[in-house]
């Protein structure tokens, strides 16, 4: 509206100026001052045309910035403190887990007494054999509950770190159960890490521990399992592992007794391991080379054996989440290190020699997951003892054998809710036996 306002008032203003009236001009001063007032006019225009652009553009910048700041992204969200905290140049983290178990127990051959560690989680070793049999025993506890702190931090350009882990399941339990169940805390793991060193307490390297099954018992498939925590000085480089670790010697006496823990060794057990990890899963491959020594030299008794052994295991996977484990171990002389002791390393002939005890143990596990947070294990485990009947005698552990299956659910992160339910079986060489079946409920929340 201004700008056509604009133009009719250029047009009045030349047809105003002195002369343009047509009745005092001649013919040729009029038509020049018609070129004169054309020429001003299509000015005029090319002006209002480039005004009307530049007003364009104007609004159109303003539109945009408009649409700018109604799209500009939000402040970025805070971020989430980092797990731990800071002691001087090491970060701190503490963790672990409460644990609730109750079983329900019946053994072929009489209860295990009180405070017997088979109360608690399956030790096949105690499976009582000879006794009478009695009623269903229940068992409730909360032994297993632990706690541990690690630190991690970067000291003089070298990566350093240290873990100490506790848990209250002594051997063997000795908790009044009368008044108020009292638990001591007992050291599982305490070591420090220098970039590929570890020294102090964990794991035995002879051990996976990735390829154990989930399972509402303490150890599992415990007649069939590698499983030892000892301290040891070990390097590691890759998948490739190897280390010293503290020595020891269980021996049985000719002719049968209690066992011996010798106490004598003068050279730790060396152990080397090897990871195979690929994305169908992992295989280990792990051997134990050691010595067997025994002296007693009131007996004139100085005495000493070489004791080996190999293990195979794994973890492979099957489909999208379902999954395999195994473990195979064999060798002469590692007693102590498979199923909780089940067999002793050696046993001394009539002239005071070790002789190794030869073993075989395993297990398979299959893993289902059914839906979300829903899961089951089915789990066989055994092992096979071959000992030299003229010399431990027939009240040695000649075999034993269990098979669990489980329901876990885990309705919230950290906390899992289960129940398994298991068979076990104890054979002696003498060819007496006893067996025990458990119902056992959990619930486990970690953090």
């Amino acid at each position: 509206m201004k700008l056509h306002l604009l133009a009719g008032t250029a047009v009045v203003a030349l047809l105003a100026v002195p002369g343009v009236s047509m009745a005092q001009s001649d013919p040729a001063a009029l038509e020049a001052r018609i070129a004169l007032l054309e020429s001003e006019l299509n000015a005029l225009r090319s002006d209002i045309a480039a005004a009307r652009a530049a007003q364009a553009a104007q609004t159109d910048d303003i539109i945009r910035l408009d649409r700018q700041v109604a799209a500009a992204p939000a402040a970025p969200a805070p971020v989430a403190p980092a797990d731990g905290f800071r002691i001087g140049a090491h970060t701190v983290k503490l963790g672990g887990y409460v644990k609730f178990d109750a079983m329900a127990s019946r053994y072929s051959d009489g209860d295990p007494a009180n405070g017997d560690a088979l109360r608690e989680f399956y030790l096949p070793s105690s499976i009582p054999i000879g006794g009478a049999s009695e009623g269903t025993a229940t068992d409730f506890n909360a032994r297993q509950s632990r706690f541990w702190f690690t630190t991690e931090g970067l000291i003089g350009g070298h990566r350093v770190g240290s873990r100490v882990e506790m848990d209250f399941q002594v051997l063997p339990g000795t908790g009044d159960q009368r008044t108020t169940s009292p638990a001591t805390p007992a050291l599982r793991r305490a070591y420090v890490t220098i970039d590929n060193w570890l020294f102090g307490q964990e794991w035995t390297n002879f051990q996976n521990v990735s390829a154990l099954p989930e399972t509402a018992d303490y150890v599992g498939p415990s007649e069939g399992t590698v499983f030892n925590r000892q301290a040891q000085v070990r390097y590691t480089r890759g998948p490739f592992s190897v280390s010293i670790e503290n020595p020891e010697t269980t021996v049985s006496p000719f002719s049968g007794g209690a066992r011996i823990v010798a106490d004598d060794n003068s050279a730790p057990d060396f152990t080397a391991r090897y990871v195979h990890a690929r994305p169908w899963g992992d295989v280990v491959l792990a051997g134990l080379v050691r010595q067997l020594r025994y002296e007693v030299p009131t007996a004139g008794i100085d005495t000493d054996a070489l004791g080996w052994g190999l293990s195979l295991s794994g973890k492979i996977k099957v489909g999208t989440q379902d999954d395999f484990r195994f473990m195979v171990t064999g060798g002469e002389g590692i007693g102590r290190y498979v199923g909780l002791n089940f067999a002793n390393d050696a046993v001394l002939d009539a002239s005071g020699e070790l002789e190794a005890i030869p073993v075989v143990a395993g297990f398979m596990a299959y893993r289902h997951v059914w839906a979300p947070g829903w899961r089951s294990n089915l789990i066989l485990s055994m092992q096979d003892v071959d000992n030299d009947a003229s010399l431990t005698g027939l009240a040695v552990n000649r075999s034993a054998q269990s098979s669990r299956v489980n329901l876990i659910w885990t309705p919230l992160p950290g906390l899992d809710v289960g129940g398994e339910l298991m068979f076990g079986e104890r054979e002696l060489e003498s060819g007496a036996s006893g067996d025990m079946s458990r119902l056992a409920m959990f619930a486990k929340y970690g953090f």
